[in-house]
């Protein structure tokens, strides 16, 4: 059995401990104090509103995003950043409102649920087009759905959960029958899994469609120059053309978050996203700018390969190392990071405490999806002993190359070593960090999820043997069995427990150890309104304009 995944040879960034404040004396399992919000002006905006502004129609946007989005196809891609591209020109059957609440989209009504939960059935719109002329109808929407649950290297089969068959009741009826009550389906339907492909499309790009993909929206695909930007246009074929208020939109990749800060005053950008913690006070003060920023669905945190040998979604192949067979070491790390610290040092306060995959805010989160291991390094250190491995324990962990998250990993790093771990950095480019984690290419890896209205999007996919985002490779059947009672409930408090003993079961294994929430924190001039962002994670332009007495 292999030692170590098979990597290709890298620059490494070996970062030496720094001090940092003082630490918290927790010693069981128990509910953490949450980090204040950054100024006294932190609330929640989730929109800048058109109002009674006059809008100038037409002109191109440029929106800056600060990496790269994967493919452009719903079924295989695992990027927020390319949700943002394609929140313009795929729209989906559901969609969630700022209050997080899920909405009709495509789907003219909420789904009806019939036969104890295994069979669901909803509406779609008639009368709309796709942006190559294809009518949607239920057909259409069914060869989507069964495109996500039979492609070989789809993210959202797991999402869907157990289909039994899918079909057009009639021209505008789609009906899905499960094995056994799936309650997530709602939810699923709003995101990714439910965003319709032109059939037409399909058929004739395949696997390729990513790279010319057509669906229904108010813009569409123009062209794509990688690592620099993507295109789209107003669509003639869109069923309300007059929403559309942009001739065209770019989204220029723009990965340092100075950089993109200094185009967004200096206005050759008009939105950014993920602005740094850094800029964010100053930002607000500029009489030019709105600020947007609202909490997280979605969760930060470390991942360790466990068994993710010949890539997600195949049979997991234990590694033979320490850090994936022995428990006591994942234990340990978590053991040895302060979370609520490392958000005040190095984020200013402007992100949350994670400690699972269930946000506080949740409707479903308990005192046990709440709860926090504990901080004690000192514990820490006795766990690795009682493991029998070296210390300081080696680990090389790959994040992403972006200021703010190396900021982030070197305090980590420093706190870790208190704990008896020597963590070595590998920053790598967004995408790079995609493609190991899918190839199983990482000893551990810093990244996260933008996050799911519905529990089950958290985790499913994540944490559930085989699932289409299961990086660790983590395979534990008592964790598949609560993954699957869960999404079987129809009660909520069954599934809130259901949930809660989940997450306890996955903090004594730690194939994911969970660290701090984001706030989605976006820029936007004010020459332009109408974007929204929701907690969703997701920068909505769709519905923006230009509008008479900006600031320019």
């Amino acid at each position: 059995m292999s030692q170590t995944p098979a990597r290709r040879r890298r620059t490494l960034l070996a970062v030496p401990a720094v001090a940092l404040a003082a630490s918290l004396a927790l010693t069981a399992c128990v509910p953490v104090q949450r980090s204040k919000a950054g100024g006294a002006t932190a609330g929640t905006v989730t929109t800048v509103a058109i109002g009674d502004q006059q809008v100038r129609e037409g002109g191109d946007l440029v929106m800056a995003l600060s990496a790269e989005p994967d493919r452009l196809d719903p079924t295989t891609s695992s990027s927020l950043y390319t949700r943002y591209v394609m929140e313009t020109m795929c729209q989906k059957l559901y969609d969630i409102d700022a209050e997080g609440t899920v909405v009709p989209m495509l789907a003219t009504e909420l789904p009806t649920v019939s036969d104890g939960g295994k069979t669901v059935t909803f509406p779609v719109h008639t009368g709309y087009r796709f942006a190559d002329g294809t009518p949607l109808d239920a057909d259409a929407v069914v060869t989507t759905l069964e495109r996500n649950l039979t492609k070989d290297d789809s993210s959202r089969k797991s999402e869907m959960g157990p289909v039994s068959s899918i079909d057009a009741v009639d021209d505008h009826t789609v009906r899905i029958r499960y094995a056994t009550p799936f309650a997530p389906i709602t939810a699923a339907l709003a995101d990714r899994a439910g965003m319709v492909m032109s059939p037409t499309a399909l058929e004739q790009e395949g696997d390729g469609f990513g790279d010319h993909p057509v669906c229904i929206g108010p813009y569409k695909f123009v062209e794509r120059v990688p690592q620099t930007s993507i295109t789209v246009e107003r669509d003639p074929q869109y069923h309300d053309p007059a929403s559309a208020h942009f001739d065209r939109i770019t989204y220029r990749i723009i990965t340092d978050a100075s950089i993109r800060a200094q185009n967004l005053k200096s206005g050759d950008v008009q939105v950014a996203d993920t602005i740094s913690t850094q800029d964010v006070d100053e930002l607000m003060r500029r009489k030019d700018l709105h600020v947007l920023r609202t909490g997280s669905l979605g969760y930060q945190g470390i991942t360790i390969n466990l068994a993710n040998q010949d890539g997600v979604g195949t049979d997991p192949k234990p590694l033979d190392t320490p850090l994936a067979t022995e428990r006591k070491v994942r234990q340990a790390l978590s053991m040895s990071i302060n979370r609520a610290e490392l958000v005040q040092s190095v984020f200013r306060g402007w992100a949350d405490v994670a400690c699972s995959p269930i946000p506080d805010t949740s409707a479903f989160a308990t005192d046990a999806s709440k709860a926090c291991p504990s901080y004690d390094p000192e514990r820490a250190k006795e766990l690795l002993e009682e493991a029998g491995v070296e210390q300081p324990f080696p680990i090389e962990m790959e994040v992403t190359n972006t200021p703010d998250t190396v900021r982030f990993a070197q305090a980590l790093q420093a706190q870790a070593r208190a704990g008896g771990f020597a963590i070595t950095i590998t920053p790598v480019e967004y995408t790079t960090l995609l493609d190991d984690q899918t190839r199983g290419d990482f000893q551990a890896l810093q990244l996260g999820w933008s996050g799911r209205v519905d529990p089950h999007g958290n985790i499913g996919s994540f944490l559930g043997t085989g699932g289409g985002n299961n990086y660790p490779g983590y395979s534990d059947p008592e964790v598949d069995d609560l993954i699957a009672r869960a999404a079987q409930a129809t009660d909520q408090q069954e599934r809130a427990d259901l949930y809660g003993q989940l997450v306890t079961k996955v903090q004594q294994d730690d194939p994911i150890i969970y660290l701090y929430r984001t706030r989605s924190i976006t820029g936007v001039s004010t020459d332009v309104a109408g974007v929204s962002t929701y907690a969703d994670g997701v920068v909505r332009l769709s519905q923006a304009a230009f509008v008479e007495g900006g600031s320019k």
